[in-house]
């Protein structure tokens, strides 16, 4: 599996009204943040592959493919409470569980 590929899992795996980072994805992808996007940016299906969830480790929401106007309305659409053009992450952030190496992709 390509880190494309990877990176599509994850999206997937974050839930409506949160959100995860530019930072945290390259990180479980042993990439640079700047390479996320690029990835994202490439999306062929913004809405089923939730890219909109992606948001800049500052809070702020951060490019969209579809433009930042549409990620932002997905975002508060969804939950998400957008103040002085920033998230709260302490609130909106999706923590991604940590996988011990000896369990299987299915996370047994």
């Amino acid at each position: 599996m390509n880190k494309k590929e990877k990176l599509w899992l994850l999206l997937k795996r974050i839930p409506r009204g949160k959100v995860s980072t530019y930072g945290t994805l390259a990180e479980r992808l042993g990439t640079h943040p700047r390479a996320v996007g690029k990835m994202l940016n490439s999306n062929q299906r913004p809405i089923t592959v939730p890219c909109h969830r992606v948001v800049h480790s500052d809070g702020s929401a951060g490019g969209y493919k579809l433009g930042a106007e549409k990620k932002i309305a997905l975002l508060k659409k969804e939950g998400i409470r957008i103040e002085s053009c920033k998230i709260d992450l302490g609130k909106f952030l999706f923590r991604f569980a940590i996988r011990n190496e000896s369990q299987n992709q299915n996370g047994c």
